[in-house]
């Protein structure tokens, strides 16, 4: 691993510890959820907007898990194309704590970027390279999430 990639991952680390530190607890209307785009199968014909509303829930790739942690806790999911647009929807009045779910670049960024919120960061996994077909483990973003709501 490259010196700026272990810096990444011992950023993302203490900045989860620091997290975890403060005990911030929210009510699931001011959890949001957010996730990169690339955790969309490439391959999927559906042209996916913020709101996720034309999801199939085929199955075939992490957005419709996404939806089911949306459905089971009543948390904000959110799929961001950038950066940009992921710090925007973070600072929205009302957000108190985020899942943020992307590479450590981009985590490293949006940690950064969000430094009053409580953020617990969840890094994908690249199986065929950087932002295309990534994957993520959701029993950690679920984790995250009931850790947020205890």
């Amino acid at each position: 691993m490259s010196t700026p990639a272990v810096m990444d991952k011992t950023l993302i680390a203490l900045n989860n510890l620091s997290v975890r530190l403060r005990r911030t607890r929210c009510r699931p209307g001011e959890l949001l959820v957010l996730f990169s785009r690339c955790l969309q199968r490439s391959a999927c014909e559906r042209k996916l907007d913020e709101a996720l509303q034309n999801c199939a829930r085929c199955g075939q790739c992490a957005v419709c898990r996404f939806l089911e942690i949306r459905d089971t806790y009543g948390v904000q999911v959110f799929m961001a194309v950038g950066g940009r647009q992921a710090a925007a929807r973070a600072g929205a009045p009302g957000i108190k704590a985020i899942v943020a779910v992307a590479c450590r670049k981009e985590l490293r960024a949006g940690v950064f970027a969000s430094l009053r919120k409580a953020v617990l960061a969840r890094t994908i996994a690249w199986p065929v390279g950087p932002c295309k077909d990534t994957t993520v483990r959701m029993d950690e973003v679920e984790e995250a999430v009931r850790w947020f709501l205890r």
